[in-house]
């Protein structure tokens, strides 16, 4: 290589790479079954496009041949046989009909920007969260959560909140699947509204749903904790429930003077004056208390 491309002679470019210069004349002698193996790989590359020179060793040891693995990887490469890489899929992006200049509201209806975003209840199953904002009074119009809204469901949403306030004339989002779906482009094309996409992971170009999105897992993170009831229901989701229902009742607190504290208190006593180390101990704190004081009163968690 160095004779062929910087023109040098043989003796200063063995001097160079530490060779002895007999290993540059000696030629090398393929072996008997070589044009067998290369075209054995060849027809096995057509074959299985997808496996590599590892799955092609594999299968000559299957088929008899007593042979390396590196020479089979060695004669792959030279043959020029490889995996052909995996084409990603492009994913989808909307057709805006807005300019594509900056947009900026000038007005109340102007432009709605809605995003989703994600949370979880206690029982760890995922709520997703569909937010309409007015860009103009930075109002929040809708905060439908669900456990999936699809587009169907997203332009029932819609819909309903063009029949309260009326269409607007823009709506700015992403290029999420449920953005990009003929359902929302053909209502979008029914209510005379333009749309407006936003480039591919850039949401800083939607910044007022983005920064309601954060206002609202804020105020969420403060609240205390909520378990939300499954409720079946007819033509929902088994795992949708329609609102926040109260905790079950092994999560209530229990009210004092509750018939099921006064079970548990007596439960309690019975077991401690019963067990051997429960008499005990009561015994030695009876003759430790001082005469004429009044008894204690037991905890709540049966514990003193």
């Amino acid at each position: 290589m160095l004779c062929d491309r910087l023109h040098v002679s043989e003796r200063w470019a063995c001097r160079v790479c530490g060779q002895h210069r007999s290993t540059q004349r000696r030629e090398p002698m393929p072996a008997g079954d070589d044009e067998a193996l290369r075209a054995e790989l060849r027809a096995f590359s057509a074959r299985r496009p997808r496996w590599g020179y590892r799955q092609a060793h594999t299968h000559l040891q299957q088929e008899g041949w007593e042979i390396n693995r590196k020479r089979v990887q060695r004669v792959w490469r030279e043959e020029g046989l490889r995996v052909p890489q995996r084409t990603r899929k492009r994913r989808r992006l909307g057709d805006a009909t807005a300019p594509k200049e900056l947009l900026r509201a000038e007005r109340p209806g102007h432009v709605w920007a809605f995003d989703f975003q994600f949370d979880q209840t206690a029982d760890g199953h995922v709520l997703k969260l569909l937010n309409v904002v007015d860009e103009f009074t930075r109002e929040a119009l809708v905060m439908h959560t669900a456990r999936s809204v699809t587009a169907d469901q997203t332009v029932a949403v819609l819909e309903a909140l063009v029949a309260v306030r009326g269409a607007p004339t823009h709506i700015r989002c992403d290029n999420g699947p449920e953005m990009t779906a003929n359902a929302l482009i053909d209502w979008c094309a029914a209510q005379s509204t333009l749309t407006s996409y936003i480039d591919p992971g850039a949401p800083w170009q939607n910044p007022f749903v983005e920064s309601f999105h954060s206002r609202a897992r804020t105020r969420r993170a403060a609240e205390p904790r909520v378990v939300l009831m499954p409720r079946r229901s007819p033509g929902r989701d088994r795992g949708l429930a329609r609102g926040l229902q109260p905790p079950p009742a092994a999560l209530r607190p229990w009210p004092q003077g509750s018939r099921r504290l006064r079970c548990c208190l007596d439960a309690t006593r019975t077991r401690r004056l019963t067990s051997p180390h429960g008499r005990a101990r009561t015994e030695a704190r009876r003759s430790a208390r001082p005469p004429g004081s009044p008894p204690r009163r037991a905890s709540v968690r049966g514990s003193t």
